[in-house]
Protein backbone atom coordinates (compact mmCIF):
# COMPACT_ATOMS: atom_id res chain seq x y z
CA UNK A 1 0.00 0.00 0.00
CA UNK A 2 1.09 3.52 -1.00
CA UNK A 3 2.11 5.49 2.08
CA UNK A 4 -0.58 8.22 1.58
CA UNK A 5 -3.18 5.23 2.04
CA UNK A 6 -1.42 3.76 4.87
CA UNK A 7 -2.06 7.26 6.76
CA UNK A 8 -5.67 7.29 5.49
CA UNK A 9 -6.58 3.84 7.19
CA UNK A 10 -4.63 4.93 10.61
CA UNK A 11 -6.60 7.94 11.01
CA UNK A 12 -10.12 6.12 10.35
CA UNK A 13 -8.62 3.47 12.87
CA UNK A 14 -8.25 5.85 15.31
CA UNK A 15 -12.17 7.49 14.54
CA UNK A 16 -13.19 3.92 14.78
CA UNK A 17 -12.14 4.05 18.44
CA UNK A 18 -12.75 7.16 19.52
CA UNK A 19 -16.00 6.23 18.73
CA UNK A 20 -16.59 2.97 20.25
CA UNK A 21 -15.63 4.32 23.51
CA UNK A 22 -17.96 7.54 22.79
CA UNK A 23 -20.63 5.38 22.25
CA UNK A 24 -20.48 4.11 26.08
CA UNK A 25 -18.60 6.52 27.39
CA UNK A 26 -20.65 7.35 30.24
CA UNK A 27 -21.14 4.07 31.56
CA UNK A 28 -17.36 2.72 31.61
CA UNK A 29 -14.93 3.35 34.46
CA UNK A 30 -11.08 4.27 33.75
CA UNK A 31 -10.78 0.31 34.20
CA UNK A 32 -13.28 -0.64 31.62
CA UNK A 33 -11.55 2.33 29.51
CA UNK A 34 -7.68 1.04 30.24
CA UNK A 35 -9.26 -3.00 29.51
CA UNK A 36 -11.46 -2.02 26.07
CA UNK A 37 -7.74 -0.02 24.93
CA UNK A 38 -5.87 -2.76 25.72
CA UNK A 39 -8.12 -5.03 24.08
CA UNK A 40 -7.94 -2.67 20.66
CA UNK A 41 -3.92 -2.58 20.63
CA UNK A 42 -3.63 -6.62 21.67
CA UNK A 43 -6.35 -6.92 18.40
CA UNK A 44 -4.41 -4.34 15.97
CA UNK A 45 -1.49 -6.28 16.71
CA UNK A 46 -2.91 -9.92 15.88
CA UNK A 47 -4.61 -8.47 12.97
CA UNK A 48 -1.79 -6.35 11.69
CA UNK A 49 -1.09 -8.16 8.32
CA UNK A 50 -4.50 -9.48 8.00
CA UNK A 51 -7.00 -8.07 5.02
CA UNK A 52 -10.75 -8.98 4.43
CA UNK A 53 -12.10 -9.98 0.80
CA UNK A 54 -12.78 -6.44 0.48
CA UNK A 55 -9.46 -5.27 0.69
CA UNK A 56 -10.24 -3.27 4.12
CA UNK A 57 -7.73 -3.31 6.66
CA UNK A 58 -8.91 -6.53 9.00
CA UNK A 59 -9.13 -4.83 12.13
CA UNK A 60 -11.58 -3.00 11.26
CA UNK A 61 -14.05 -5.85 11.10
CA UNK A 62 -13.72 -6.83 15.19
CA UNK A 63 -14.32 -2.92 15.59
CA UNK A 64 -17.49 -2.83 13.94
CA UNK A 65 -18.62 -5.73 15.71
CA UNK A 66 -17.28 -4.14 19.23
CA UNK A 67 -19.18 -1.06 18.44
CA UNK A 68 -22.48 -3.11 18.05
CA UNK A 69 -21.83 -4.94 21.22
CA UNK A 70 -21.81 -1.32 22.87
CA UNK A 71 -24.59 0.32 21.13
CA UNK A 72 -27.10 -1.76 19.38
CA UNK A 73 -27.39 -4.40 22.46
CA UNK A 74 -25.27 -2.03 25.52
CA UNK A 75 -23.13 -5.16 26.99
CA UNK A 76 -20.36 -4.61 29.49
CA UNK A 77 -16.47 -3.33 28.87
CA UNK A 78 -15.83 -7.43 29.10
CA UNK A 79 -18.16 -7.80 25.81
CA UNK A 80 -16.64 -5.20 24.11
CA UNK A 81 -13.12 -6.38 24.85
CA UNK A 82 -13.58 -10.06 23.86
CA UNK A 83 -15.75 -8.82 20.81
CA UNK A 84 -12.23 -6.63 19.59
CA UNK A 85 -10.70 -9.79 20.00
CA UNK A 86 -13.12 -12.63 19.07
CA UNK A 87 -11.21 -13.83 16.10
CA UNK A 88 -7.68 -13.47 17.27
CA UNK A 89 -7.07 -16.79 18.09
CA UNK A 90 -8.81 -18.15 15.02
CA UNK A 91 -6.91 -16.09 12.62
CA UNK A 92 -3.85 -15.88 13.99
CA UNK A 93 -1.99 -19.15 14.88
CA UNK A 94 0.43 -17.58 17.33
CA UNK A 95 -2.20 -16.60 19.82
CA UNK A 96 -4.08 -19.28 21.89
CA UNK A 97 -6.68 -19.19 24.37
CA UNK A 98 -4.00 -19.77 26.96
CA UNK A 99 -2.10 -16.34 25.91
CA UNK A 100 -5.88 -14.73 25.69
CA UNK A 101 -6.20 -15.85 29.64
CA UNK A 102 -2.92 -14.42 30.64
CA UNK A 103 -3.40 -11.24 29.17
CA UNK A 104 -7.02 -10.71 29.96
CA UNK A 105 -8.09 -13.51 32.69
CA UNK A 106 -10.18 -16.09 32.80
CA UNK A 107 -13.95 -14.56 31.73
CA UNK A 108 -12.45 -12.70 28.45
CA UNK A 109 -10.71 -16.19 27.42
CA UNK A 110 -13.64 -18.61 28.34
CA UNK A 111 -16.04 -15.97 25.98
CA UNK A 112 -13.06 -16.06 23.42
CA UNK A 113 -12.92 -19.92 23.49
CA UNK A 114 -16.69 -20.47 23.16
CA UNK A 115 -16.78 -17.39 20.12
CA UNK A 116 -13.87 -19.67 18.38
CA UNK A 117 -15.80 -22.94 18.87
CA UNK A 118 -18.59 -21.51 17.43
CA UNK A 119 -16.68 -20.23 14.39
CA UNK A 120 -15.61 -23.85 13.40
CA UNK A 121 -19.09 -25.17 13.90
CA UNK A 122 -20.06 -22.67 10.79
CA UNK A 123 -17.46 -24.46 8.70
CA UNK A 124 -19.59 -27.13 8.22
CA UNK A 125 -22.04 -27.76 5.77
CA UNK A 126 -25.39 -29.27 5.37
CA UNK A 127 -28.76 -28.58 6.59
CA UNK A 128 -28.94 -31.94 9.02
CA UNK A 129 -25.28 -30.42 10.42
CA UNK A 130 -27.03 -26.91 10.77
CA UNK A 131 -29.62 -27.71 13.09
CA UNK A 132 -26.91 -29.69 15.28
CA UNK A 133 -25.10 -26.81 15.14
CA UNK A 134 -28.38 -24.45 16.29
CA UNK A 135 -29.01 -27.12 19.10
CA UNK A 136 -24.78 -26.41 20.36
CA UNK A 137 -25.69 -23.00 20.48
CA UNK A 138 -28.55 -23.16 22.27
CA UNK A 139 -26.92 -25.14 24.83
CA UNK A 140 -24.23 -22.34 24.43
CA UNK A 141 -26.86 -19.99 26.42
CA UNK A 142 -26.72 -21.78 29.58
CA UNK A 143 -22.98 -21.34 29.82
CA UNK A 144 -22.38 -18.03 29.02
CA UNK A 145 -25.15 -15.69 26.74
CA UNK A 146 -22.50 -13.73 25.99
CA UNK A 147 -21.05 -15.88 23.39
CA UNK A 148 -24.26 -16.16 21.87
CA UNK A 149 -24.64 -12.27 21.30
CA UNK A 150 -21.42 -11.07 20.06
CA UNK A 151 -21.68 -14.20 17.65
CA UNK A 152 -24.94 -12.85 16.39
CA UNK A 153 -23.08 -9.13 16.27
CA UNK A 154 -20.38 -10.42 14.48
CA UNK A 155 -22.56 -12.25 11.58
CA UNK A 156 -24.60 -9.02 11.54
CA UNK A 157 -21.72 -7.29 10.64
CA UNK A 158 -20.56 -9.92 8.13
CA UNK A 159 -23.91 -9.75 6.68
CA UNK A 160 -23.99 -6.05 6.25
CA UNK A 161 -20.70 -6.19 4.20
CA UNK A 162 -21.58 -9.64 2.91
CA UNK A 163 -21.62 -8.19 -1.14
CA UNK A 164 -17.32 -8.07 -1.19
CA UNK A 165 -17.92 -12.48 -1.26
CA UNK A 166 -18.46 -14.72 -3.81
CA UNK A 167 -21.90 -15.27 -5.05
CA UNK A 168 -22.01 -19.37 -3.73
CA UNK A 169 -20.74 -17.91 -0.05
CA UNK A 170 -23.30 -14.68 0.14
CA UNK A 171 -26.01 -17.66 -0.29
CA UNK A 172 -24.74 -19.94 1.78
CA UNK A 173 -24.05 -17.27 4.91
CA UNK A 174 -27.42 -15.64 4.04
CA UNK A 175 -28.98 -19.09 4.14
CA UNK A 176 -27.46 -19.56 7.72
CA UNK A 177 -28.35 -16.66 8.80
CA UNK A 178 -31.80 -17.08 8.83
CA UNK A 179 -31.88 -20.42 9.79
CA UNK A 180 -29.72 -20.37 12.24
CA UNK A 181 -28.47 -16.33 13.87
CA UNK A 182 -32.09 -14.52 13.17
CA UNK A 183 -34.09 -17.13 15.30
CA UNK A 184 -31.68 -16.79 18.01
CA UNK A 185 -31.63 -13.35 17.72
CA UNK A 186 -35.10 -13.60 18.21
CA UNK A 187 -34.82 -15.87 21.13
CA UNK A 188 -32.46 -13.42 23.08
CA UNK A 189 -35.08 -10.69 22.39
CA UNK A 190 -32.80 -9.23 19.96
CA UNK A 191 -35.27 -7.68 17.80
CA UNK A 192 -33.97 -5.11 15.69
CA UNK A 193 -30.68 -7.55 15.41
CA UNK A 194 -33.44 -10.56 13.57
CA UNK A 195 -35.06 -7.89 11.97
CA UNK A 196 -32.17 -6.71 10.19
CA UNK A 197 -30.40 -10.31 9.66
CA UNK A 198 -33.98 -11.75 8.01
CA UNK A 199 -33.72 -8.44 5.83
CA UNK A 200 -30.24 -9.01 4.41
CA UNK A 201 -30.90 -12.95 4.54
CA UNK A 202 -33.67 -12.35 1.91
CA UNK A 203 -31.44 -9.82 0.23
CA UNK A 204 -29.00 -12.17 -0.74
CA UNK A 205 -31.31 -15.48 -1.11
CA UNK A 206 -34.14 -13.95 -3.18
CA UNK A 207 -32.69 -10.53 -4.16
CA UNK A 208 -35.97 -10.36 -6.64
CA UNK A 209 -38.75 -10.43 -4.14
CA UNK A 210 -36.02 -8.21 -1.71
CA UNK A 211 -35.82 -5.38 -4.59
CA UNK A 212 -39.69 -5.21 -5.94
CA UNK A 213 -40.58 -4.88 -1.76
CA UNK A 214 -38.14 -2.64 -1.15
CA UNK A 215 -38.80 -0.63 -4.45
CA UNK A 216 -42.54 -0.63 -3.42
CA UNK A 217 -41.97 0.51 0.78
CA UNK A 218 -39.85 3.21 -1.01
CA UNK A 219 -43.13 4.23 -3.18
CA UNK A 220 -45.40 4.19 -0.35
CA UNK A 221 -43.10 6.29 1.98
CA UNK A 222 -44.93 9.40 1.63
CA UNK A 223 -48.45 7.63 2.00
CA UNK A 224 -46.90 6.06 5.52
CA UNK A 225 -45.86 9.46 6.25
CA UNK A 226 -48.86 11.34 5.66
CA UNK A 227 -50.62 8.52 7.77
CA UNK A 228 -48.35 8.72 10.67
CA UNK A 229 -48.78 12.46 10.68
CA UNK A 230 -52.25 12.12 11.00
CA UNK A 231 -52.39 9.30 13.73
CA UNK A 232 -49.57 12.01 15.99
CA UNK A 233 -52.02 14.65 15.66
CA UNK A 234 -54.96 12.92 16.49
CA UNK A 235 -53.89 10.74 19.06
CA UNK A 236 -51.41 13.22 20.53
CA UNK A 237 -53.68 15.23 21.68
CA UNK A 238 -56.02 13.07 24.08
CA UNK A 239 -52.67 11.74 25.37
CA UNK A 240 -51.43 14.65 26.52
CA UNK A 241 -54.81 15.70 28.38
CA UNK A 242 -54.27 12.37 30.24
CA UNK A 243 -50.77 14.15 30.89
CA UNK A 244 -48.88 10.77 30.03
CA UNK A 245 -44.75 10.77 29.25
CA UNK A 246 -44.88 8.90 25.85
CA UNK A 247 -43.27 8.70 22.56
CA UNK A 248 -44.92 7.67 19.04
CA UNK A 249 -42.79 5.84 16.56
CA UNK A 250 -43.39 4.88 13.03
CA UNK A 251 -41.45 2.37 10.98
CA UNK A 252 -42.19 0.30 8.35
CA UNK A 253 -42.83 -3.62 8.62
CA UNK A 254 -39.57 -5.50 7.50
CA UNK A 255 -39.14 -6.49 3.84
CA UNK A 256 -38.82 -10.16 5.09
CA UNK A 257 -42.17 -9.99 7.37
CA UNK A 258 -44.18 -8.70 4.52
CA UNK A 259 -43.21 -11.27 2.28
CA UNK A 260 -43.76 -14.37 4.54
CA UNK A 261 -47.42 -12.57 4.93
CA UNK A 262 -47.47 -12.40 1.17
CA UNK A 263 -46.98 -16.14 1.27
CA UNK A 264 -49.02 -17.63 4.38
CA UNK A 265 -51.93 -15.50 2.79
CA UNK A 266 -51.53 -15.79 -0.58
CA UNK A 267 -51.91 -11.91 -1.38
CA UNK A 268 -49.78 -9.48 -3.43
CA UNK A 269 -48.29 -6.72 -1.92
CA UNK A 270 -51.13 -4.30 -2.35
CA UNK A 271 -53.07 -6.58 0.00
CA UNK A 272 -51.19 -6.30 2.34
CA UNK A 273 -53.06 -3.75 5.39
CA UNK A 274 -49.93 -3.57 7.93
CA UNK A 275 -47.07 -2.68 5.93
CA UNK A 276 -45.65 -0.33 8.80
CA UNK A 277 -46.29 0.19 12.17
CA UNK A 278 -46.86 2.55 14.60
CA UNK A 279 -45.47 2.69 18.50
CA UNK A 280 -46.70 4.58 21.31
CA UNK A 281 -43.99 4.10 24.24
CA UNK A 282 -44.76 5.35 27.43
CA UNK A 283 -43.44 5.75 30.82
CA UNK A 284 -44.81 3.79 33.84
CA UNK A 285 -44.27 2.34 37.32
CA UNK A 286 -44.75 -1.19 37.58
CA UNK A 287 -48.04 -0.63 39.18
CA UNK A 288 -49.91 1.14 36.29
CA UNK A 289 -48.10 -0.06 33.50
CA UNK A 290 -50.64 -2.82 32.43
CA UNK A 291 -53.93 -0.03 33.06
CA UNK A 292 -51.86 2.80 31.25
CA UNK A 293 -51.56 0.14 28.10
CA UNK A 294 -55.41 -0.38 28.43
CA UNK A 295 -55.90 3.44 28.95
CA UNK A 296 -53.83 4.06 25.72
CA UNK A 297 -55.62 1.52 23.85
CA UNK A 298 -59.13 3.11 24.52
CA UNK A 299 -57.88 6.39 22.94
CA UNK A 300 -56.57 4.96 20.19
CA UNK A 301 -59.63 3.32 19.45
CA UNK A 302 -61.52 5.90 20.52
CA UNK A 303 -59.96 8.10 17.05
CA UNK A 304 -59.40 4.70 15.29
CA UNK A 305 -61.84 1.73 14.54
CA UNK A 306 -59.83 -1.55 15.35
CA UNK A 307 -59.94 -5.19 13.96
CA UNK A 308 -60.76 -7.10 17.03
CA UNK A 309 -59.61 -10.69 15.19
CA UNK A 310 -56.10 -8.71 14.68
CA UNK A 311 -55.56 -7.63 19.02
CA UNK A 312 -52.57 -9.39 20.30
CA UNK A 313 -52.48 -9.46 24.38
CA UNK A 314 -48.78 -9.50 25.53
CA UNK A 315 -50.01 -7.46 28.18
CA UNK A 316 -51.68 -9.75 30.35
CA UNK A 317 -49.64 -12.72 29.15
CA UNK A 318 -45.46 -11.33 28.13
CA UNK A 319 -43.90 -13.62 25.41
CA UNK A 320 -40.94 -15.57 26.82
CA UNK A 321 -38.36 -13.41 25.85
CA UNK A 322 -40.11 -10.73 28.87
CA UNK A 323 -41.40 -8.54 25.75
CA UNK A 324 -44.71 -6.86 26.90
CA UNK A 325 -47.32 -4.84 24.23
CA UNK A 326 -50.40 -4.26 23.32
CA UNK A 327 -50.80 -4.98 19.05
CA UNK A 328 -54.10 -3.65 17.43
CA UNK A 329 -54.37 -2.98 13.95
Amino acid sequence: MAIKDIDLEKKALAKEYKELLKISYQTLSSDDKKLIRKAFNFAVDAHEHQRRISGEAYIFHPIAVAKIVAYEIGLDAISIAAALIHDVVEDNSNYSIKNIKKVFGKNIAKIVDGLTKISNLDKETGTSQQAENYRKMLLTLNEDVRVIIIKIADRLHNMQTLSSMPLEKQIKKASETLYIYAPLAHRIGLYNIKTELEDLGLKYTDPETYNDISKKLIENKKDQDDYIKKFNKAVSKSLNKEKLKYLIKGRSKSIYSIRNKMIKQDVSFEEIYDKFAVRIIYKSNAENEKFLAWKIYSIVTDHFTPNPIRLRDWISAPKSTGYEALHIT
